[in-house]
C-alpha cells in the first residue's frame, strides 16, 4: 500500500479509473467558514492519492476534470458534505455519486449506527482508528499519522459498496437508493445555498 501526497492539484498524466473513491479533510464542519484542505482518492487497488489544498487555492484543473467526468463514479461515505466542500472550494458539482453512508441507512434498518469505521468492522472485518479525525488539517506540514488516517478513509469503499449493494439487491432497494444517489449533488448545493436544515419536502 502506497499513500502518495500531492501539492494543490492531481499530476497531469494519473488515470484513476471509472470508480474512484474520495473523502475530504476540513478545518471544521462549516464549508462556507472552515476550508478544503485535503483531498483523498482511491481506485480501489490499495493505494491512495492525497491532495493538499492551499489556503486561498481555488483552482485544481485536473481534480475538478474528475469530479465532473459523467463517465467517472465517485464513491463517498457521507457524500453530502464533501460534495458541498469542493463545490465551495471550487466551484464544482461532483457527479455521478454514490454514497456508503445512504446505502447503509437504506439496508441496515436493524441499527443506528452508519459510521464509517462500524460498517467496515462488520461487513468487511476491517478495523480503522479515527484517532487523528479532529486534528489541524491546515498545517502546511501533514504528520505521517494524519495520512495514514485520511488514506484509510478512501481504500476500502469500493469493497465496502460492493458488500451494502448484496443487501440492497436482496431487499429490492437498490433502485430507491440509486435516486437518493443521483439527488445528492444537489443536496449539497441546497446546503451551501441556504437550506442545510429544511425539509423543502415537508407541508408545513
Amino acid at each position: 500500500m502506497t499513500n502518495t501526497l500531492y501539492l494543490n492539484d492531481l499530476p497531469d498524466t494519473l488515470d484513476l479509473g471509472p470508480v474512484i473513491a474520495i473523502d475530504c479533510e476540513t478545518m471544521g464542519l462549516h464549508p462556507h467558514r472552515d476550508r478544503l484542505c485535503l483531498v483523498q482518492l482511491s481506485s480501489g487497488d490499495g493505494n491512495a492519492h492525497l491532495v493538499q489544498i492551499m489556503k486561498g487555492q481555488t483552482e485544481a484543473p485536473n481534480l475538478c476534470r474528475l469530479l465532473a467526468d459523467p463517465q467517472v463514479l465517485k464513491l463517498f461515505h457521507f457524500g453530502r458534505f464533501d460534495i458541498a466542500a469542493m463545490l465551495n472550494a471550487f466551484g464544482v458539482l461532483t457527479a455521478p455519486v454514490y454514497c456508503t453512508k445512504i446505502a447503509s441507512r437504506l439496508i441496515r434498518t436493524y441499527t443506528d449506527r452508519h459510521g464509517l469505521a462500524k460498517l467496515l468492522q462488520e461487513l468487511l472485518s476491517v478495523d480503522i482508528s479515527k484517532q487523528q479525525q479532529s486534528s489541524d488539517w491546515g498545517a502546511p506540514k501533514l504528520t505521517k499519522a494524519q495520512i495514514d488516517y485520511a488514506a484509510s478513509d478512501v481504500l476500502h469503499l469500493h469493497k465496502l459498496r460492493d458488500a451494502l449493494n448484496v443487501m440492497l439487491l436482496r431487499e429490492g432497494r437498490m433502485e430507491m437508493a440509486q435516486a437518493c444517489y443521483d439527488f445528492l449533488p444537489m443536496r449539497a448545493k441546497l446546503d451551501l445555498d441556504g437550506w442545510p436544515d429544511t425539509d423543502i419536502f415537508a407541508h408545513a
